[in-house]
């Protein structure tokens, strides 16, 4: 069964149309597909094409044991945007809402991705039409409009009128209505374009700008093509007395009342003026009405100013009353560009699913024109302090730990076993250790291939995306005989990328940083300091490993770093010559504290905890990603919008890692 089927009666020509739907499934990756792939899954061999817009895309496709409240709220802006027919498909996820109850329901591997795909693709062969068809609603897609003057955004009121700063026709926004799960977001999401308009001097219907005999009186979406419903006023419905309006604060001196005629004009282009709402047929901006008096009431107009108000001597027009401001008053309250010029800044969010950036992370810039005033940043991954958790078993602390972030589990699975056994004061064998570090640098290189996905992706190399991704998910589970088989197309990448001049010159000087305190890993080592954990650990040293680092602290160094210690990785694999997931060992009841660091693809980790007889009763954990979240600021104040993405994406950051 599809949830969001079209409507229309299964005839010959819509099972031909329906069958072609069925074999070109394209899919939208929650929470993005950098961790579908840590999964090990490859959905382009299972047949589903993966798009970077939610509007082309047919099947939202939800990897991972637990999703966040607010992950499943951006997750629902995304479904509701998504074309008709569409269909969820679920891969080992838990709670939904407020998503529909997925329609194909499958275990997190790849033979439940190819299972599912093929009852997907019987989904919608059968159907893609329907006769009757559901809507989808979510607290989430429901929004109010307010209204605020473009000069004085302080300025905010729920009607329709003027700025008394500046006189200026207050213009409409939406507003975000508080959802189930208590988020709430007055920033409207750049994906979701819903509205739902509820103003107490006129009722509202819904219509398809397409398809103008679909109405209703709810919003939702055409049931014919899936294009959101826009909502119309219908004046027709107003009570009798509404349709009387209140002169406007500059004629209450005149002691007369007179019928308004409504009319609605464009705040950009005045000239713009008709007698419905709409939208202003030159730059796309709603209409706002003007009241505008009867002819017949107008004529007081052209009287003698200086015979009838005395003060007034400017063709009638008593520009006290109207609050008439010079452009000085008018821009006094607005903040400055660096260049001290006046301008109305707005807050663009990209995320927590954006193209390019990594998914869970929710990106705020402040943009002044096409430069970035300001940034804020979180991660909407629901991260729990350790603290906040009861004591547990030894066991299950490594479990929780190592599924705390999908990005890199194996490296905080040997943090929690480091730390365990400090605090038991066991002992590991060298092959052991060997070994595992073998699996730790096996994730290394396959972390830094996920995010040279993403770096192509929002670079728009998409042969890097490609390329780096496929590498990514045959190195995931690689043998040490594997992984050598692989050496040498690594290295062929690693050459092509250090000679490609259109990368040099994308990435070079963006996200400029100096040595300091707070960086982590590959942030650090590209501005010139050999900070590596490892550097202190002698089976490291035994196999041979030596730090690398770049000069200059910008987006191109960063980059070097990690194509550098893909190569040293692999070199230290061999080395080891085996590979081994981490495992404790029975530590009975013991008691201590133990403390244990590990250097992660994004930097070193650090965790301290207390045992007490065997059970874990406290924890503490230091992350890389929770340091460099703070630096997103600094990176990309004044800097272009695309210098500021490239900036940020740059630093490599797991949301899913960050405690705040």
């Amino acid at each position: 069964m599809i949830l969001g089927a079209r409507l229309g009666r299964p005839s010959k020509l819509r099972r031909l149309i329906a069958a072609a739907m069925a074999r070109d499934l394209t899919t939208f990756l929650i929470p993005g597909p950098e961790v579908v792939r840590t999964y090990g899954l490859d959905v382009d061999a299972a047949g589903l094409k993966v798009v970077a817009s939610p509007r082309h895309a047919s099947v939202l496709l939800v990897a991972g044991v637990t999703i966040s409240p607010a992950l499943r709220d951006a997750a629902a802006v995304i479904y509701a945007q998504m074309m008709r027919p569409r269909a969820i498909f679920a891969l080992g996820a838990g709670e939904l809402s407020p998503l529909p109850t997925a329609d194909v329901i499958a275990g997190l591997s790849q033979q439940g991705l190819i299972q599912g795909v093929r009852q997907l693709r019987e989904a919608f062969a059968e159907g893609a039409f329907r006769p009757d068809v559901s809507d989808f609603d979510a607290p989430i897609l429901h929004v109010r409009i307010e209204y605020t003057c473009p000069m004085h955004p302080e300025v905010v009121q729920n009607e329709p009128g003027s700025c008394p700063k500046c006189g200026m026709f207050l213009v409409p926004r939406d507003v975000q209505v508080k959802s189930s799960h208590g988020h709430h977001d007055h920033t409207h999401s750049q994906e979701h374009q819903h509205h739902n308009v509820d103003h107490d001097d006129a009722a509202v219907e819904y219509t398809c700008p397409m398809h103008p005999e679909v109405v209703q009186s709810e919003p939702g979406s055409c049931p014919k093509c899936g294009m959101f419903l826009e909502p119309r006023k219908t004046r027709a419905e107003l009570p009798a007395d509404h349709h009387q309006h209140a002169h406007s604060p500059e004629h209450e001196g005149h002691g007369m009342a007179h019928d308004a005629v409504v009319e609605y004009t464009c705040p950009m282009h005045p000239e713009v003026r008709q007698n419905e709402p709409g939208s202003c047929p030159k730059c796309g901006m709603n209409l706002v009405p003007n009241e505008t008096q009867d002819a017949q009431t107008h004529e007081h107009a052209g009287m003698d100013s200086a015979t009838d108000h005395g003060s007034m001597d400017h063709s009638g027009m008593d520009h006290e009353d109207m609050a008439f401001m010079s452009m000085v008053d008018v821009t006094k309250d607005l903040p400055r560009s660096s260049d001290g010029l006046p301008m109305e800044w707005i807050d663009a969010p990209f995320g927590p699913f954006f193209p390019g950036l990594p998914g869970g992370l929710l990106l705020t810039l402040t943009l002044d024109g096409d430069t970035v005033a300001g940034s804020a940043a979180r991660p909407l991954t629901n991260n729990l302090d350790l603290s906040q958790h009861p004591s547990t078993d030894s066991t299950s602390f490594i479990e929780q730990l190592a599924g705390m972030d999908p990005l890199a589990p194996i490296a905080y699975r040997l943090l929690a076993c480091r730390a365990l056994e400090n605090a038991a004061g066991l002992d590991v064998p060298v092959s052991t250790a060997a070994a595992r570090i073998g699996a730790l640098e096996r994730e290394r290189i396959t972390s830094h291939l996920g995010w040279l996905a993403l770096f192509g992706q929002q670079t728009g190399f998409n042969w890097l995306m490609q390329h780096a991704a496929s590498l990514q998910l045959a190195c995931l589970h690689a043998d040490v005989t594997q992984a050598m088989v692989l050496k040498p197309v690594m290295q062929t990448l690693i050459k092509r990328l250090q000679r490609t001049p259109l990368l040099k010159s994308r990435t070079e000087g963006i996200g400029r940083l100096t040595a300091d305190t707070a960086l982590r890993g590959p942030v650090v080592r590209a501005a010139g300091i050999n900070n590596d954990a490892r550097s202190m650990e002698t089976t490291y040293t035994t196999l041979g490993f030596t730090p690398v680092s770049r000069e200059g602290g910008d987006a191109l160094a960063r980059l070097h770093v990690r194509l550098d210690e893909v190569s040293h990785s692999l070199a230290l694999i061999e080395a080891a010559g085996a590979i081994e997931l981490p495992a404790l060992a029975d530590i009975g009841d013991v008691s201590g504290t133990g403390e244990a660091v590990v250097e992660t693809p994004r930097g070193m980790a650090r965790l301290q905890l207390t045992l007490e007889r065997g059970q874990v009763i406290t924890a503490q954990l230091e992350t890389p990603s929770t340091h460099h979240i703070t630096l997103i600021n600094s990176l990309t104040e004044q800097q272009s919008l695309g210098d500021a993405l490239v900036a940020v994406g740059s630093l490599d950051l797991s949301p899913w890692e960050i405690r705040q």
